[in-house]
């Protein structure tokens, strides 16, 4: 995808998040506001699996880094009473992006199938540590009724302004997202391109690649913060390593090519989860029918399919076009002799 494309997807996909913050004064519906919701924390999530497969690096550490935002927001709201969002925010990406930095310079010497067991262990283990440290995390009961957070004095109590805040959450998101590729864009082009050749022309990739890594885990842990906050709970089931295939399903069925795909998956998977939950027992299988039916006829995602046949159209369009003053041309050359 070139530059433009790239620069007019994430315009685009900031667009349609800040086009969102319209729902709350659209609808009542109580299940608006929960899907809706619940879309905002997967798009944030997303961006997360994004930022790293520009990288050609498969994650299963969203989840983790999720409960280390999620429950740092629940603990500073909890034990220290602090609930003023913009803090909570900060603190969520934060204390992951800390957290992964460490991590990020022992683990991604691993490439491949060892990165992606490796971060699909970090859950298992950060699980396990949420079930052995009660005192601080609550263990298996988690940190129930987390306060009200605040804007600027006001509290956002009710479901409007949990989803306006969920909205804002991702809108945030979005924007790190958008700088950050952006500012990286060769960078980590290169990188996915051959990470090999790239390192032997110069480039030092294993900084990028942590770079990438620690806005990865910043960018998740707000992700957890707006669940936390929209559950009012932190729980280690809320975080379980298995919703990590679903972030990972948003992007690539959305399109990994660009920022949009990780908005148009996860708004498509997390709508259509939420209709078919009301089919009971043939809501999973009508929802991997659904993944099944886009991967394969959307190869490059929904994204990155409908790109594909834009440009086929429009080049098709264009080579008519300059055709017909070719054909004229030899018709009047034909019609003089």
């Amino acid at each position: 995808m070139s530059r433009l494309s790239q620069f007019s997807s994430e315009i685009a996909a900031i667009a349609i998040i800040g086009l969102s913050f319209l729902i709350p004064f659209i609808t009542d519906s109580p299940f608006a506001y929960s899907t809706h919701n619940l879309i905002a924390v997967a798009v944030t999530a997303a961006f997360s699996v994004y930022i790293m497969l520009r990288m050609d690096l498969m994650t299963f550490a969203v989840p983790a880094f999720m409960a280390v935002g999620g429950y740092a927001a629940a603990i500073a709201g909890l034990k220290f009473g602090i609930v003023d969002s913009f803090f909570l925010t900060a603190l969520s990406f934060v204390a992951p992006a800390v957290v992964a930095l460490p991590l990020g310079i022992l683990l991604l010497r691993l490439r491949g199938i060892y990165f992606v067991l490796v971060t699909f262990l970090l859950t298992q283990i950060l699980q396990l540590l949420i079930f052995e440290t009660p005192d601080l995390t609550g263990g298996t009961n988690g940190l129930v009724g987390m306060p009200a957070t605040t804007i600027f004095g006001m509290e956002l109590a009710d479901n409007k302004s949990v989803l306006l805040l969920a909205i804002g959450v991702a809108f945030a998101a979005a924007i790190i997202t958008a700088l950050v590729s952006g500012y990286l864009r060769r960078e980590f082009a290169a990188i996915e391109e051959n990470e090999v050749l790239a390192q032997s022309l110069g480039l030092v990739v294993w900084r990028y690649k942590v770079i990438g890594f620690v806005v990865a885990a910043g960018l998740a842990g707000m992700a957890g913060f707006s669940l936390v906050n929209m559950l009012l709970t932190a729980h280690p089931t809320s975080f379980s390593p298995q919703s990590s295939v679903n972030y990972i399903a948003y992007t690539i069925i959305g399109g990994r090519g660009s920022m949009l795909g990780p908005v148009v998956g996860a708004t498509l998977l997390v709508w259509m989860s939420s209709i078919f939950s009301t089919h009971g027992e043939f809501s999973e299988g009508l929802y991997g029918l659904l993944i099944m039916v886009v991967v394969l006829a959307a190869r490059g995602g929904i994204v990155g399919t409908v790109a594909a046949l834009w440009r086929r159209l429009t080049r098709n369009l264009g080579s008519e076009t300059s055709a017909a003053p070719i054909v004229g041309t030899v018709k009047e050359v034909a019609h003089e002799r």
